[in-house]
């Protein structure tokens, strides 16, 4: 910080529709970089949670390693770390071609995720075809252990952990408050399909009353007819599993036309600070899938979130910002205690229980099985961890309030 240009190196690795800038130190500029490729969504639907949950804790570490004077290589010192990135503009297919790219023609040493269950899903085979541990803060599929994809790595609780926890949860305001109607809606992609489909079994079971249940379409413009629909029908629990734009749309649109049920939850951005700043007061009580805040008991959980407001000068999401945070301190763990042969960092990933921002973390067959399944609250302004119990930074507060 502050330090003349003269004195320092820049570095940039340009191609396709985006371009790679690093500023390094010039203590680190002796030894040769360490390069790390990924593509993230600065255009399309995928940017808005790429743009929060990744990108900021991709440059935030990359500045953090390259002050200590690079990443740690056993035999080599510390090398810094120069990154090889590409806009996917939130096309599967331009995401496969530019990992096939960076592997093959930019050659470089580790590659990091792109965003999204569908994106991550779409590169793990290119990933595993050539051997690059890929460690993913933003995949949730019960298929993963299935896919054959030994290098490919989930730190999210997967659609069974996550939808258990959200039916756990309202089993326990059905028997308190005796809330039964439930509405549930989800994006129709991989996402979407896998959680509503891991859900509807668990609210059947446990007995509840199901008013509606649909989908929409990727990109949607407009659920005020969905919403409305929901509302005559009496649904006393909305669910829906969406993505950033269709949270923020359906939010909106559920205060447009008056639908406030006692219990609203809404699925990726929810955790956004974007969604509390916007709804302000009318955030309050708001449901979401997944939480984190800095109050959580793991060491250098409230480091990291004061470290990404001074860089940043916004506070991370408190959900899949401090997971894709936990995988960057576990790549470079790997790395400081086996070096850049990519095999040893998959058996070191296989092997070793990690802490970290987070919480522990541990993989099996690709999934973190440390993690629980977990449903946050915004309250005060804080998104609260309220289920389940153990990892409960606040009780749940329903009836949520009315709209503001």
């Amino acid at each position: 910080m502050g330090t003349p240009i003269g004195r320092r190196r820049f570095l940039r690795v340009a191609g396709g529709s985006a371009a790679a800038a690093v500023w390094l130190p010039r203590r680190a500029a002796a030894q040769s970089p360490v390069r790390v490729g990924f593509t993230l969504s600065a255009t399309g639907p995928y940017a808005v949670g790429a743009g929060i949950t990744q990108r900021p804790n991709y440059d935030l570490w990359v500045e953090q390693v390259n002050a200590r004077g690079g990443l740690a290589v056993p035999g080599q010192g510390r090398r810094p770390i120069q990154l090889v990135e590409y806009d996917d503009r939130s096309e599967i297919e331009t995401a496969v071609r530019l990992y096939e790219k960076m592997v093959t023609e930019d050659k470089v040493d580790l590659l990091l995720p792109p965003w999204g269950t569908a994106m991550n899903f779409a590169v793990a085979p290119v990933a595993n075809k050539y051997g690059y541990p890929l460690i993913g803060p933003t995949a949730a599929s019960l298929k993963i252990a299935d896919l054959n994809l030994p290098y490919f790595y989930a730190v999210l609780a997967q659609p069974d952990a996550m939808m258990g926890a959200l039916a756990a949860f309202l089993t326990e305001v059905k028997r308190q408050q005796r809330l039964n109607r439930v509405a549930v809606l989800h994006v129709a992609d991989l996402f979407g399909l896998e959680q509503q489909g891991a859900l509807m079994p668990l609210l059947k079971a446990g007995g509840f009353e199901i008013v509606e249940a649909k989908s929409y379409p990727l990109g949607v413009k407009d659920l005020t007819d969905v919403l409305k629909g929901i509302k005559a029908k009496g649904a006393e629990i909305f669910v829906a599993l969406s993505y950033p734009p269709d949270t923020i749309l359906a939010t909106t649109q559920a205060k447009a036309v008056d639908f406030s049920p006692p219990v609203f939850y809404t699925s990726v951005g929810t955790a956004f600070p974007f969604f509390r700043d916007r709804f302000k007061a009318s955030a309050e009580g708001v449901l979401g899938m997944g939480a984190w805040n800095p109050k959580v008991p793991y060491p250098g959980a409230r480091g990291y979130f004061d470290a990404h407001v001074a860089k940043h000068k916004k506070e991370p999401d408190r959900w899949a910002s401090a997971f894709a945070y936990a995988t960057l301190q576990i790549l470079e763990e790997a790395v400081g205690k086996v070096g850049l042969d990519r095999t040893r960092i998959k058996g070191y990933l296989d092997a070793t229980r990690f802490s970290t921002v987070v919480g522990p973390i541990k993989f099996a067959k690709g999934v973190n099985q440390a993690t629980p399944g977990m449903v946050g609250q915004w309250q005060k302004g804080e998104f609260e961890v309220i289920w389940p119990p153990e990892r409960a930074t606040a009780k749940a507060v329903v009836p949520k309030p009315a709209w503001a």
